[in-house]
């Protein structure tokens, strides 16, 4: 462990869908519910899954808009609350950690690390999903977008949650796979780290991170280098 002295002290903050998490199938499988609920064509999974980190809400209007829906911004406001309804419900039913990473997240801990999820999925949803995996116990912090006074990309959404786990900015890690992970962490002068399996419109490696993970094997030694020094 002696490789990993540096993250004694640090906080590492991730985001959660496509990058902790693969939660598209849930995520796509809600908006098709309630899509085929009320007389629309389903979303593809492949037209659907790129634009996830962009939110449910914004999932939800692209179904609408693709099976030509006339108003959709209009129509996504009334139909919300019933794809939270489905989702909370099924919410785990295909999700799950990518490969490694529940081995990453205990490593991480043990070599002394804060872990906070840093998402735009509102708390309780994220909490509940955690929950459901098995993974709650392994963070000290979840803060979703409704916790925070704005959200990623807006840095405030990753200073606020670092701050929550009383973990020091200088010393933080965003992990993340998408635009808005990559906003936050450079506004707020943290290094990035961005999985290239996740959830982006924009390749991963395109956005520049300080490390491009292929495997949550390599994601502790990552975080020590980027760290900072205890």
């Amino acid at each position: 462990m002696n490789d990993l002295a540096a993250l004694a002290g640090a906080t590492i903050a991730f985001d959660l869908d496509g990058t902790l998490v693969e939660s598209a199938p849930d995520l796509i499988g809600a908006v098709n519910a309630v899509l085929i609920a009320h007389g629309y064509q389903p979303l593809a999974y492949e037209r659907g899954r790129p634009y996830v980190s962009r939110g449910a809400r914004w999932l939800l209007q692209l179904g609408l808009e693709s099976a030509g829906e006339p108003e959709p911004a209009a129509r996504t406001a009334a139909l919300f609350g019933g794809f939270i309804a489905y989702y909370s419900d099924h919410i785990a039913d295909e999700t799950r950690p990518f490969p490694g990473v529940i081995d990453a997240l205990k490593t991480l801990r043990t070599a002394g690390a804060a872990l906070v999820v840093c998402t735009n999925k509102p708390t309780d949803l994220s909490r509940n999903l955690l929950t459901k995996l098995g993974m709650a116990g392994l963070f000290d912090g979840v803060a979703g977008i409704d916790a925070v006074s704005a959200a990623k990309p807006n840095p405030a959404h990753l200073i606020e949650a670092v701050q929550a786990v009383g973990g020091d900015l200088a010393r933080t890690v965003m992990v993340g796979d998408a635009d808005t992970d990559a906003g936050a962490a450079r506004s707020a002068g943290t290094p990035l780290i961005l999985v290239d399996f996740g959830y982006s419109e924009i390749p991963a490696a395109a956005l520049a991170p300080d490390v491009l993970l292929h495997h949550f094997d390599d994601l502790p030694a990552a975080c020590a280098r980027l760290a900072g020094t205890p």
